[in-house]
């Protein structure tokens, strides 16, 4: 299952961006969906999940700043990024898990999404 990810771009400290990760496919369930990032140098790192019920869990650092959504209709995962600091720059990535429909029926995946570059001046 391919995940395109978008959204990022250059802002200003204290400025926001709205990030959107979808798929084409159309025979998915999805189940987690979320969002990594990864500065440069650093390791890849959580920011936000959501479940297929609307649970979420944010990083520590992300805590009141970010919110995560999803519109189940469309398969389609967002994350409102509010009050940015120079530290949040990172290439984001999305990522998802549920079940496809393939020629042996219903068959469990993970993606990724090709990640989106979010760059915040200070």
């Amino acid at each position: 299952v391919q995940l395109q990810a978008s959204g990022g771009g250059l802002v200003q400290a204290g400025g926001s961006l709205r990030l959107s990760c979808s798929t084409s496919e159309r025979l998915l369930r999805m189940n987690n969906m979320g969002w990594y990032r990864q500065a440069p140098g650093k390791e890849r790192e959580l920011v936000s999940t959501i479940t297929s019920s609307g649970s979420t869990n944010y990083a520590d650092s992300v805590k009141g700043r970010f919110t995560i959504s999803r519109d189940n209709a469309k398969n389609t995962v967002f994350l409102q990024m509010n009050s940015l600091k120079p530290e949040d720059t990172a290439v984001y990535f999305c990522n998802a898990d549920g079940t496809v429909v393939t020629r042996k029926g219903w068959t469990p995946f993970t993606s990724w999404g090709q990640g989106t570059l979010v760059t915040v001046s200070s």
